[in-house]
């Protein structure tokens, strides 16, 4: 394992560190036009120092704030270690973010100058500018469709990077002090939280506390500086910079930029990763693709699949339960490996991967086993922005798919009566920026952090993370609900995108259903089905007939589990139009915004209530208003159901 020494304690001290010692080892790939382009640690440290320059002469100071708008790419985490060189703080944004949203985020930080990767996003920035008089500087990379603009806080890459390397040899010992001044107590990066429970949050974080906990992670993931990884995930999201860049510096690992979202499993395959992270949400899209797939092959490949995928679920959890694997069942395995398990990994770009981690929500078990069943090695880790990410994660040999593992070290836990999980951690954020009195709100005066998230801790140590402190209600009969779970078993479902479960203080759960257009057409389209559009093909009869299946099967499962057969989902209406981060119902990471959720849908949430089978919805902006049908979901009787009855 290769984790850098311990008094390397900022980020320019140990791009520093890798420049020296693997100069000529890859630090970032990005793919462009088809073709591979690799950046050296020594071209990164090199191009961080121009930068530096160029913009300390334009004006950015210590401790000033420098925003980052655009995909993963090498210019971006170039730029970013340059503001980490001039002492300054760096403050990733989502790159699909709204104009509001960009300029909230800018004016609430007090941004300085702006590294934007095209016009697209320049143009949003340019719009803002009124509201943020503090920008006095916009970098744009991409310059197509630039070449009439003539604002004077505009300057492209290119020439900042000449200027700055013009700059670099007069400016050499002054930017050696800058990054020597630096301590690991200075602030470092500055997230805005995803919004999901209430306004976005500044979370500020430290150098210390971001590297202290990766190289606690790193150190139990085994991570060597021949590992590989895929950036691909937003940079606004504190999971992709842990794992693009502070891990990297911490292990001295090569990151690999895909080309575009379009060609993210083709490039996954050419570059290899060995240390791979996703979403729920990107896990869910993955597997559906994999399914549907084997599902149109039809025939023998299909009953193939399924075969080989049964003797993948067994062994997995036989070897998850220690159980000793028989002669048979690894012979079976092997087969498998062969003919499906292996070609899959290799379709989904992971025949390398040695170690997978799942962060940002929770995911289901089924979808958990369903890609250890294919041999990878996906596990849950625990953690926020607050938390330095970094929480609890599951460990080799000891893996349950219903928690989150055991706290890192370093990490204390404790529950409060309600069951609240507090963290204490190195890696605790320094504050929300600006807001003393929230801050004061999140973390008392002994250092614990109330996550708002309710859980438990098990006799083996293991927690197991049961959903929002927010979201944790009961139905009128006392039944504890939590919707996260029922939730997250739709949505590996793979012809719904996403699910909205209501239940706290109700006689019965129902459900708003998102289809997925994509998954659910293509089923269509084998039955014959003419549809003219999403709203139409959501409304018909045979759709609703296809997810009242899937609801009745998923209530199966539900019904031999005492603690969730009473929260069977009953009823369900089938929306009209995708939820979406553009409408406001979805942050940008993907979670629910169940207040808004609730307000926008309240007439047919209260419709499915009040047992009508169809309510009116209101149209939104440019749209008609329609009739939405309710249906009835079969509700299974079991021992659990009669008594609670």
């Amino acid at each position: 394992m290769t984790i850098v020494k311990l008094d390397l304690d900022t980020f320019p001290k140990l791009l520093m560190h890798h420049a020296e010692e693997r100069g000529d080892r890859p630090a970032i790939r990005e793919k462009s036009r088809g073709i591979w382009r690799t950046v050296t640690w020594r071209e990164l440290a090199e191009e961080a120092s121009a930068l530096a320059a160029a913009v300390s002469a334009r004006g950015l100071q210590r401790g000033a704030h420098v925003a980052l708008l655009g995909d993963n790419r090498p210019r971006l985490y170039a730029a970013m270690c340059a503001a980490h060189m001039l002492g300054a703080v760096a403050v990733p944004l989502y790159q699909d973010s709204a104009v509001d949203e960009i300029a909230s985020s800018i004016a609430s930080a007090k941004v300085t100058h702006v590294f934007a990767e095209n016009q697209e996003q320049v143009d949003k920035l340019l719009e803002i500018l009124p509201r943020c008089p503090t920008v006095q500087c916009i970098v744009y990379d991409k310059d197509r469709g630039m070449r009439h603009y003539t604002q004077r806080e505009l300057v492209s890459y290119d020439s900042l990077l000449q200027q700055g390397r013009q700059l670099a040899v007069e400016k050499h010992d002054f930017l050696r002090a800058q990054a020597a001044r630096c301590s690991g107590g200075d602030s470092a990066l500055l997230f805005f939280t995803s919004g999901a429970t209430g306004p976005a949050k500044g979370v500020v974080l430290t150098h210390a506390a971001l590297i202290d906990r990766a190289r606690v992670a790193a150190s139990l993931g085994q991570l060597k500086d021949t590992d590989v990884a895929m950036a691909y995930l937003p940079p606004g999201w504190i999971g992709q910079i842990l794992f693009g860049y502070v891990q990297p510096m911490v292990v001295g690992y090569c990151i690999c930029c895909p080309e575009s979202s379009d060609t993210m499993l083709a490039d996954m395959r050419e570059m290899g990763p060995t240390y791979f992270l996703a979403t729920p949400r990107v896990l869910e899209t993955l597997a559906k693709q994999v399914s549907l797939r084997m599902e149109e092959a039809g025939g023998f490949n299909q009953r193939l699949y399924r075969s080989c995928m049964a003797v993948g679920r067994r062994v997995a959890a036989r070897t998850l339960a220690g159980e000793r694997l028989s002669i048979g069942d690894r012979l079976a395995s092997m087969a498998s490996d062969l003919l499906i398990r292996g070609p899959l990994r290799d379709v989904l770009g992971m025949s390398r991967v040695r170690v997978a981690y799942t962060a940002g929500d929770a995911v289901d078990p089924d979808l958990l086993m369903f890609f250890r069943a294919l041999g990878i090695n996906l596990k849950q880790l625990y953690g926020s922005t607050e938390t330095g990410f970094f929480v609890a994660l599951q460990r080799d040999g000891a893996i349950r798919p219903d928690t989150v593992g055991l706290p890192v070290d370093g990490v204390e836990l404790k529950m409060t009566p309600q069951r609240e999980v507090l963290v204490r951690s190195p890696g605790l954020f320094r504050e929300y920026h600006g807001d003393a009195a929230r801050t004061a709100e999140a973390m008392n005066a002994d250092g614990w952090f109330h996550t708002g998230d309710a859980g438990e801790l098990g006799p083996d140590g293991q927690l197991r993370i049961v959903d929002r402190m927010a979201d944790v209600g009961a139905l009128k009969d006392g039944t504890p609900f939590a919707p996260r779970l029922l939730e997250s078993k739709l949505k590996f479902v793979p012809y719904i995108r996403e699910a909205v479960a209501f239940g706290d203080g109700r006689d019965m759960v129902c459900a708003l259903i998102d289809i997925e257009m994509a998954a659910t057409s293509r089923w269509a389209d084998r039955q014959n089905i003419s549809y003219t559009g999403h709203a139409d093909l959501a409304s018909r009869d045979e759709v609703y007939a296809l997810i009242a299946d899937c609801i009745a099967a998923m209530n199966a499962q539900l019904a031999s589990d005492p603690a969730l057969a009473s929260s069977q989902i009953q009823r369900f209406l089938i929306l009209d139009k995708e939820l979406s981060a553009d409408d406001g119902v979805l942050t940008r990471t993907g979670k629910l915004r169940r207040d808004v959720i609730a307000a926008r849908y309240r007439a047919s949430v209260d419709a499915m209530y009040d047992g009508r089978t169809e309510v009116r919805v209101e149209p939104g902006s440019g749209e008609q208003a329609a009739d939405a049908k309710i249906r009835d979901a079969k509700v299974v009787t079991s021992a659990h159901t009669r008594r609670a009855a």
